[in-house]
Formats: C-alpha cells, structure tokens, sequence
C-alpha cells in the first residue's frame, strides 16, 4: 500500500551537504515514504546518475529542480556549489542568491503531490523554515555535524566560558562524559571568528542560523547510537527526544557503481587508481585527502606531499589547491615529484571516488581533514585515521576519533584557518609531522594493532547500524511514525 508521506528535502548546494542529503532520500525512501529533493539544474546533473538508478529502481524518489539566479548576484554563470566558488569571498553572494529560491518553491509547493508532510532542511537553508511555517508542516532540521559536535556546541552557548579566553589559552570543554582539552583558536567559528574583515559579518549569520535552528521540530543526524552512546544520551535529553540518529549514510551505497557516482564524476577513470590499489599489499597504502572546501595553501601541500613521501608507505594524494592549483602544479613540475613517487605514490587532481577508494583492502589508514561525512566514512571502512582538521567542526570531530574512539592520530595543527579572506598564515604542520604521524598509524606493532582492532569494531557496528533491527534504521522508523501522527493529527484537526 503506498504512504501518504511526501517528504521535502531541501539540501545547501555544497557537495559535504548535498552528498549526505542524497543519501538520506533513498534511505528515506526504502521506507515507503515519498520523497522530492530541491536540487539546481548543474547539481542535478552532477548527482543525479545515482538519483535516476535509485528512481529505476523503484524508490518513491522525485527531483524538483529550480534554477539559480547565479549572474544576478556577482557569481560567475553556473556557479551553482559552494566548491564552484572561484573565491570564498562570494560565500554571501551565493547565500542569497539561494535563498531567492523560497519564492519559486512556494509557487509549486501546491503541485506536489501528495501534500509534503514536512520539510528536512540542511540548517543553513534558513528561508525553508517560514516555507514549512506557511504550510503548517514540520521543519526539521539535517545537520550534517557529530552528536559530539552538537553538544559541545550547546554547551558552550550556554556556559560562554570561551569568551574570557585568549586564543591560545586551554580550555576543558564543558558538561561532556570525557575530559577533552582545546584551545579558543581550535573552536568552530560560532566561537572564534577570526579577525578578517568580515569576521563580524559571518559571525552574525552563524547566529542567525543559530537561533533559527533552535525552533526546528526535530532534528536528523548522519551518526548511530553505538559510536556516541554517552553523547547521544545527553544530547537527547536536551531535544526532549526530537533528535533522530539515522547513519551512517555512506553505507547505504552497496555496490561499487553507487560508490563511484556518489558525489560527483571522477576527475579521471577510478579504474585506474583501482587497478593500482589492486597491486598493492593489504592495510598498506595512505589515502590522503582533504575534502572539497580545503585550499591547502602551496607550502603546506609541499609539507603534506613531501611527509607521505618520506614515510615511505605508498600513498593516494589527492590535489587542491584552489585558486592557487597552478603553483602547486608548477612545485610538481619543477621538482619532479610524480615521477620520483612513481609506482608507490598515485595523485587524483580534482574528484575522488572516496568511499570507493576507502572500501579497498589496500587502504591501511586515511589522512583526512576531519569533516563529518570523510570521518564517518573512513569510520565505516574499518581505517585508522591521521587527523589534519583545517575549519568548522573538524578540531572537534579530531577530538572526537583520537581522544573518545581512539581511532586516529593527530599530525599537531594547532588552529582553525578561516576560509574566507584568510591565507592559512604561518605554516602549522611540517613534513616531520605528517610523516610521523604516519608511521604511528601504520605501525604493525601493539599500539597500532589496538587502533585497528578498534577502527575494525566500529565498522562492524556502523553496519549493523543501517541493517534490519538495527539501531538507525529503528530511528528512522521512529522519526516517520512521529511525522505521521504528527501528518494525522492535523487533517482529524
């Protein structure tokens, strides 16, 4: 019998946002609950080969595509993606050329059919929420950060401790089951907004949406109860319960074609780097990126470059550089780099089939910069990490896999680089620190045996999580059956 669910879902046009959200809509829909994703015309076609398979498929999945405004506010044409920036300068432009889209949306909101029961927005997307207002269903929220993250988030807010602090001083962050150390400079934004020129502007929109998100009917969150059990309890307790924990997303791609689509094309054919990982020894190889928003600034490329090097494991790099590519392209030309790693090093300049990458046995461990969705996702391959966070949440998420799981291994970054108007300063990690780092992390000895020993754990239960029975999709099920007796309650009404 088909549900008379529909669910709206309204992604921010990022890939570490958009890609969860996808996910999300076909777990959500494997539970026969409509489902139509709000996407842009360029990200439609970026996505949507995985979307249309999950459509053939079967899956009650729809596309709702509404063009963005992009050359009516400065962005260059079909800027579409907080990653197609040409400047991180733009961020606002490409915020409310976006929120330009709540008109259109209303405008069909009474085509869809049936009738949405509710609205899952990413958080940023703030102008969804008088949408749902308008309408009368719920706004939930998606956030795409660790119950760890949100916590800490909550409990700063409401203590302010770090106000009286100078960026390098220690802090205990408060009300949390460990003792985890940080310093002001470490802290996400909300907290330390650096002094750029518009440091104040940004810090008024993360209130912004700060306050906004507090009036959210519910809230989903891309973790599982077994991973953060001690976090999830105390944070549930300040939802009232409206907080569902319903990941890992990621694991819901179960062949190696969705694990390839999901996110974008590769920049070259993965059967190339499969076919090299194919060669290599198990557990034996680094996989180092970054993630798409991270614009390593040239020197520190060459310390991360030339730390994997000296490490003398074999090793994926994959290129970024931003607005900067070409002197980093030029460092590798002028040096000969990638002939010198030749056979024992493979640079991917561009997209990276990530979670295909991270399933291969080959991977020993995963240099990442500590985003949600890369952590969680080297979490479900069973890898150790090597922890280089860069902004946002990721010191915390670092705090997170080193200190509470006990999966990874910091290489000393000292403090967030703010994206917009900032160059990265001085320089924060040495060749020295990635390479021993490294060797940590690859160690066959004890230490690193229990590493993997308890990265292997945490895998298996991050499968189970997303499994019949098990605690996600038990979270799911209840989060629709609240949107239905909510859905129920109002027509009786």
């Amino acid at each position: 019998m088909a549900s008379s669910l529909h669910f709206l879902i309204t992604p921010l046009m990022s890939p570490g946002h958009l890609i969860p959200m996808v996910d999300m809509a076909k777990l959500i829909a494997q539970h026969n609950v409509a489902v139509t994703i709000l996407i842009t015309p360029r990200n439609a076609e970026r996505y949507g080969t995985v979307l249309h398979r999950a459509i053939a498929s079967g899956l009650p999945v729809k596309i709702l595509q509404l063009e963005l405004p992009a050359s009516e506010y400065g962005l260059p044409d079909g800027c579409e993606s907080v990653d197609d920036l040409p400047t991180f300068n733009l961020t606002k432009n490409f915020f409310d050329a976006f929120a330009t889209l709540q008109k259109p949306l209303e405008d069909v909101f009474y085509l869809l059919k049936p009738r949405p029961s509710c609205i899952i927005s990413d958080k940023h997307v703030t102008w969804t929420e008088e949408v749902a207002k308008k309408f009368q269903i719920p706004w939930v929220i998606f956030d795409g950060m660790s119950c760890f993250t949100q916590l800490v988030t909550h409990n700063l807010c409401v203590s302010k401790i770090h106000e009286s602090l100078a960026d390098s001083d220690p802090l205990i962050l408060p009300g949390l089951p460990d003792t985890i150390y940080m310093t002001k400079s470490q802290l996400p934004g909300l907290f330390n907004p650096g002094n750029n020129a518009r440091a104040m502007e940004i810090l008024l929109e993360r209130e912004k949406i700060r306050a906004v998100e507090l009036g959210a009917y519910g809230t989903l969150i891309n973790s599982f109860d077994e991973m953060e059990k001690r976090y999830i309890d105390e944070f549930k307790k300040l939802k009232q319960g409206r907080v569902w924990f319903i990941g890992p997303f990621s694991n819901s791609n179960k062949n190696d074609l969705d694990r390839a689509q999901r996110g974008s094309k590769d920049s070259v054919s993965n059967h190339e780097y499969m076919k090299w990982l194919d060669s290599q020894h198990n557990r034996s190889v680094i996989y180092a990126c970054l993630g798409s928003l991270t614009w390593l600034t040239p020197l520190q490329f060459i310390e991360l470059a030339l730390g994997l090097e000296n490490s003398k494991f074999p090793f994926i790099l994959v290129v970024k550089g931003g607005t900067r590519i070409e002197e980093v392209e030029k460092w590798l030309d002028e040096t000969g780099f990638e002939s010198r790693v030749k056979g024992r090093g493979v640079l991917i300049r561009g997209w990276a089939s990530q979670v295909l990458i991270l399933s291969h046995p080959a991977v020993g461990a995963f240099l990442t910069h500590c985003g949600w969705n890369s952590t969680i996702e080297g979490v479900c391959a069973g890898v150790p990490l090597i922890t280089w966070p860069q902004f946002a949440d990721q010191f915390l998420n670092e705090r997170l896999v080193v200190q509470v799981l006990g999966t990874g291994v910091a290489v000393g970054a000292k403090r967030v680089i703010h994206l917009e108007g900032e160059d990265g300063g001085a320089m924060q990690v040495r060749r020295e620190d990635v390479c021993k780092a490294a060797k940590i992390v690859m160690d066959e000895g004890e230490e690193g045996e229990e590493r993997r020993e308890k990265a292997k754990c945490l895998k298996q239960m991050a499968e189970k999580a997303i499994e019949e029975g098990g605690s996600s999709q038990f979270n799911l099920n209840l989060f629709i059956e609240d949107i239905r007796l909510h859905t129920n309650k109002g027509l009786v009404g």
